[in-house]
C-alpha cells in the first residue's frame, strides 16, 4: 500500500503544516477533542481499536493519525538521516548534524492537524515519541491543549529514560541475514514486551504483519529516531506547564525507563503519576480500560 496515493476505509487526509496527514476521526464531532500521538515507527492502529471504542463512550470526540514519514502521511523522501555516530558526536561532544525535521515540527503538524479540522482546543494523549511531540504541542501551543497524557515516554533530560542495552542495541542493529523484517520486529517488540501481561509470539506477528501490509518505511524510522535523539531537554519548559497532567508508565520498561517517567512528574509537579507493576513499552490489552478510565478523569478536572 502506498503512503501517499492509498485509498483506506476510515481513514481521511488533510494538508497541515505543508504535509498530507492521515487520520481517522470517531465520536461525535460536537463531543471534546482529543487527539492521540503515536510513537516512534508506529502507525495510527497501533491503537487499539478497542481503546478508542473505551474513549468514546467516556464521550470524547478522538482523533488518531500517522505521524509523518509512517504509515500513509506523507514520507519525507531524499531527506536522509545522519548516522547514528554522527548523532552521539551531538549528544556528548556538540558536534552540530543536520537532520530532516525535528520533534517541534512533529508537534506543529499535530497543531496543523487539528487547524485543518477547525479544532481551538484538544485534550492531547501521546505514547512514547508521541509523549515527546505531545509534551512539545503543550509547550508550544498551551492555549491550543486541554489536558496532557504522556505514556511510557520523558523529557529528554540526558540519562533518564534510557533504554537497556540490549534493547537499544537491537534497535538500530541491522536485520540479520538469517531473518525477514518481519521477523526481527516480531523479536524486537517481544523484548521490551510487559513481563506481566505477556502476548505470543503469533499475537505480535498478528500485529506486526497488519502494519507491514500498511506500509513499511525503514528510512521514516530511522529520520524519526534522528529527530528524538538530537531533541534537546524539556525539563525548564515543562516546568511552565499549567495544564492537568497524566503520566503513565510501567516499571518493566526497558525502551523508555520508567526514570523518563518519575522526571516528568518532577518537572510537572501537578501532575497524576500512575506506574503500572510488571507493564513494559506497550499498551496491555487488559490494562485499556485503567486507561481511559484515568484519561476521562484528568480531563474532567476543573478548568476544563
Amino acid at each position: 500500500m502506498d503512503g501517499n496515493t492509498a485509498f483506506e476505509a476510515g481513514t481521511k487526509f488533510v494538508n497541515a503544516n505543508g504535509i498530507r496527514i492521515a487520520f481517522r476521526d470517531h465520536g461525535h464531532e460536537q463531543n471534546p477533542p482529543l487527539v492521540l500521538i503515536a510513537g516512534i515507527y508506529n502507525q495510527l492502529i497501533r491503537w487499539p481499536d478497542e481503546f478508542i471504542d473505551m474513549l468514546v463512550d467516556h464521550g470524547f470526540r478522538v482523533i488518531r493519525f500517522d505521524n509523518r514519514d509512517i504509515g500513509l502521511t506523507e514520507k519525507m523522501v531524499g531527506k536522509k538521516a545522519p548516522s547514528v555516530i554522527r548523532i552521539t558526536m551531538k549528544l556528548f561532544f556538540g558536534v552540530p548534524v543536520d537532520i530532516p525535521y525535528t520533534l517541534d515540527d512533529m508537534a506543529n503538524d499535530t497543531i496543523g492537524l487539528l487547524d485543518a479540522l477547525e479544532i481551538d482546543k484538544a485534550h492531547v494523549v501521546g505514547m512514547s515519541m508521541g509523549g515527546m511531540i505531545a509534551q512539545l504541542v503543550t509547550i508550544l501551543h498551551p492555549k491550543r491543549v486541554l489536558s496532557l497524557t504522556s505514556i511510557m515516554s520523558t523529557t529528554g533530560a540526558l540519562g533518564k529514560g534510557g533504554a537497556s542495552f540490549k534493547v537499544a542495541r537491537q534497535m538500530v542493529a541491522p536485520v540479520p541475514k538469517d531473518r525477514t523484517a518481519l521477523e526481527n520486529s516480531v523479536i524486537t517488540r517481544q523484548m521490551f514486551g510487559s513481563p506481566a501481561y505477556p502476548q505470543t509470539d503469533a499475537e505480535v506477528t498478528a500485529s506486526v504483519a497488519q502494519e507491514f501490509k500498511r506500509s513499511n518505511n525503514p528510512a521514516g524510522y530511522l529520520r524519526q529516531m534522528a529527530a528524538v535523539r538530537v531533541a534537546p531537554s524539556r525539563n525548564n519548559q515543562l516546568k511552565r506547564v499549567k495544564v492537568p497532567t497524566l503520566i503513565i508508565h510501567g516499571n518493566q520498561d526497558l525502551l523508555v525507563d520508567v526514570s523518563g517517567g518519575v522526571e516528568t512528574k518532577k518537572c510537572i509537579e501537578h501532575a497524576k503519576f500512575v506506574r503500572f507493576e510488571g507493564m513494559g513499552h506497550n499498551l496491555p490489552k487488559v490494562l485499556l480500560p485503567q486507561f481511559a478510565d484515568l484519561i476521562k478523569e484528568i480531563a474532567s478536572v476543573k478548568g476544563n
